[in-house]
């Protein structure tokens, strides 16, 4: 068994300093007062028995909680009380220190908690450990200096989750829906050159990607784009290459017809078209941003966004190249063609492509088939969304996430009277942990509201610290967003104040563990039909604090499913040195995202998906369902199919599935999760392999694909998944 230092490295678990320290403890008292060898030797033994009973790697304070319950439950108080003046002595010699602690296991790649908190980003490389140092003196200065001390304890508890405080020090906001139609056709300014509007699509790729790239620098969440807001230029592209063969005809003395020309012309647009797009999917994956990553990209897929016929043929024409070049994948640096977790696609059923016969039904098998293999695309219901969506006019919109799946709120121009969605944006999120609620109400219906609306609160109080963070940034320190296009066309030196009010801007209030909490409270899962209402309940109380708030500030606040990549594994560790272990409640190393049913139920993909529907419409700021699916590639009748129902039923979707490969013996399937000595390891089931960097992994976490290696609390849950179809 392993353990977690407090600056983060893994050691192996030994049991004798925990008796060596109990043994210090007991002979700083008075003789009365100690304990006897056999005592010692007890609580040493209950201690190593409850830290297995964790099923994961207890942090040194977990240890240490343990080692105090358990002095005080041999009334042993002197002992005890010996016992905690001496960890508090050496809690404030560590404080000032603990912050360059953790640079350093940071530096020297020995922090195990930072290895495992983001799927996508690899703790090895230079850029990738200078963003997190950075992201370390944010996290100390955020909570000495910037946050309530309510707001921090409540955080460092696990009640709440103050996420990305590694940023908050900078005036910095969550997520994007990139205004990239404005940029390109109004030009830009990118490290203070003017970009103009492009002359061809290959140009207008490239230019996006770099737009791509300047905008994931200046904000710390997802951002999205629209293919449409490329397709125009197919259409330039197509002209130009059109008068390009025409002058070669005339130079070569060739007489040829219209149907000719036009077969040569869209010829050589198509490898135009397969240029561009692989640009922005090789740019996308090559980038690596400030932050040591590539850039949270989603590319929206909608056709029906195309303004005239011929934009959607050109439209149809990126999407179809784009879903090819993502069927096919990247190459490793062994050669050998694997997932890639960005760009995130998202695909748009429609009237026009959901049914065999409908004019773009090709389109739609192409997604199936890439889906079944790549597990992108997912997919947005144009039926739904245009029934949910609907601004202050009754008209609907269908539009895409920022990134992985924060939604935007309906929002109208009032100068304009139209509907405005790109170059929106979201200020930040606060995450209740509703397990806690519950478990803190010790199953009174009655407390339970009272601590609800007490946690929902502070929630209320830490949302409002980030929306005063931003509060007064001038439009200089992100020009890219707030001055050439991304976001606004603010002036030099303006303050983003009018952005953050009315409805322009969101900012969300994220839930955990509706699953846990209903389950404590009514002893059911909340799909069983005594307990979904209880569920449902606790759905509306939420969007009623955050339509409270938003009359109280003119301020969109929204309610959103938190994706809890790291933050799962927190809040298990969280309840369980608080509440104890609990079956059913507390028992596995993670809670379940938002209202999902949990990974273990055993459901079919359809009645989920439909179960879930309910409880997306209740989650206004962003939610996304899955269903976790075998090897479908030989079956993409059965993929269209669960497509359709999501058309039908559900607003937002994807399908999960695995996508492995074992760079030592070749294998190409799933790769296995195995226990090992208390801890999970990835492990080739054909050569026994366990060497992370000698294996590709790609699993959806959070909306995104994850291509790196997650927590212990994450592992388990993809290890406890059950399929649904």
């Amino acid at each position: 068994m392993k353990i977690i230092k407090r600056n983060g490295a893994e050691e192996q678990f030994d049991p004798e300093k925990i008796r060596i320290a109990v043994e210090k403890a007991n002979c700083a008292v008075d003789e009365k007062y100690r304990m006897t060898a056999l005592q010692i030797e007890r609580i040493t033994r209950n201690v190593e028995i409850s830290c297995e009973d964790l099923g994961r790697s207890p942090a040194v304070e977990e240890i240490q909680d343990l080692v105090e319950k358990a002095i005080m439950s041999h009334g042993a108080f002197e002992v005890a009380k010996q016992y905690i003046t001496y960890r508090y002595t050496r809690s404030l010699a560590r404080q000032t220190n603990t912050t360059d602690d953790r640079i350093l296991s940071l530096i020297e790649c020995n922090n195990e908690e930072v290895k495992q908190e983001n799927a996508n980003k690899n703790p090895t490389v230079n850029a990738v450990q200078r963003d997190y140092m950075a992201g370390e003196i944010s996290k100390d200065i955020t909570r000495r200096i910037l946050l309530p001390q309510d707001v921090v304890q409540a955080h460092e508890a696990g009640i709440i989750h103050f996420h990305d405080s590694d940023y908050f020090a900078q005036h910095m906001h969550n997520c994007d829906l990139v205004n990239l139609e404005d940029m390109l056709q109004n030009g830009t300014v990118i490290s203070g050159t003017l970009i103009e509007k492009p002359h061809s699509f290959s140009t207008a790729c490239n230019i996006a990607t770099q737009i791509i790239a300047q905008v994931a620098s200046n904000q710390y969440g997802g951002q999205s784009i629209s293919l449409t807001h490329l397709a125009p230029f197919v259409q330039v592209s197509r002209e130009k290459i059109r008068k390009t063969v025409e002058k070669e005809m005339e130079i070569f003395g060739i007489q040829a017809g219209e149907e000719q020309i036009s077969q040569v012309v869209e010829a050589r647009l198509r490898e135009e078209v397969a240029r561009g797009v692989q640009t922005i999917q090789y740019q996308v994956v090559t980038l690596m941003t400030t932050n040591g990553q590539a850039p949270f990209i989603t590319v929206f897929m909608y056709l029906n966004e195309a303004r005239n016929e011929q934009e959607k043929k050109d439209l149809a024409m990126i999407i179809e190249e784009t879903l090819r070049q993502r069927y096919e994948g990247v190459k490793n640096e062994a050669g050998v063609w694997i997932t890639p977790a960005f760009p995130k696609l998202i695909y748009v059923l429609e009237e026009d492509n959901v049914r065999e016969g409908t004019p773009y039904w090709y389109l739609t098998r192409m997604a199936a088939q890439c889906t079944a293999k790549r597990m992108v695309p997912d997919f947005i219901s144009e039926k739904k969304m245009l029934e949910l969506k609907v601004d202050k006019n009754g008209e609907g919109h269908c539009y895409t996430c920022m990134g992985c799946r924060s939604f935007l709120t309906p929002y109208v121009d009032p100068e304009t009277n139209q509907p405005k969605y790109y170059g929106r944006f979201n200020q930040g999120v606060v995450t209740i942990n509703l397990v806690d609620v519950a478990l803190s109400s010790e199953r009174d219906v009655t407390k339970f509201w009272k601590i609800f609306d007490e946690r929902l609160e502070l929630c209320h109080k830490a949302l409002m610290c980030r929306h005063e963070r931003l509060k007064g940034t001038l439009s200089d320190a992100a020009p890219i967003l707030w001055q050439y296009g991304a976001l606004a066309r603010l002036p030099k030196g303006e303050p983003i104040d009018k952005l953050l009010y009315g409805g322009y801007s969101t900012i969300s209030l994220g839930y955990a563990g509706l699953y846990e909490c209903v389950k404590y409270m009514t002893g059911r899962s909340h799909t069983d039909a005594e307990a979904k209402p209880f569920a449902l309940a606790v759905m509306q109380h939420m969007n009623d604090a955050c339509k409270g708030w938003k009359a109280q500030h003119n301020i969109d606040f929204s309610l959103y499913g938190t994706p809890l990549e790291s933050t799962t594994y927190k809040f298990s560790k969280c309840l369980q040195n608080r509440f104890g272990i609990i079956p059913g409640i507390t028992d596995k190393s993670y809670i379940t995202n938002s209202y999902h049913v949990h990974v273990t139920e055993e459901i079919d993909a359809f009645t989920k998906l439909a179960f879930e529907a309910e409880f997306q419409q209740l989650s206004p700021g962003g939610a996304i369902s899955y269903v976790e699916v075998p090897n479908m590639q030989q079956n993409i009748d059965a993929v269209l199919e669960l497509m359709q129902f999501i058309y039908d039923n559900i607003m937002y979707a994807e399908l999960n599935t695995k996508s492995d490969y074992c760079q030592v013996c070749g294998f190409d399937g799933e790769i296995e999760i195995q226990d090992d000595d208390g801890k999970l390891v990835w492990v080739c089931p054909q050569c026994g392999n366990t060497d992370q960097s000698k294996m590709n992994v790609a699993r959806r976490t959070c909306g995104y694909i994850g291509t790196q290696y997650w927590n212990q609390g994450r592992t388990q849950e993809i290890k406890d998944r059950v399929l649904h179809l």
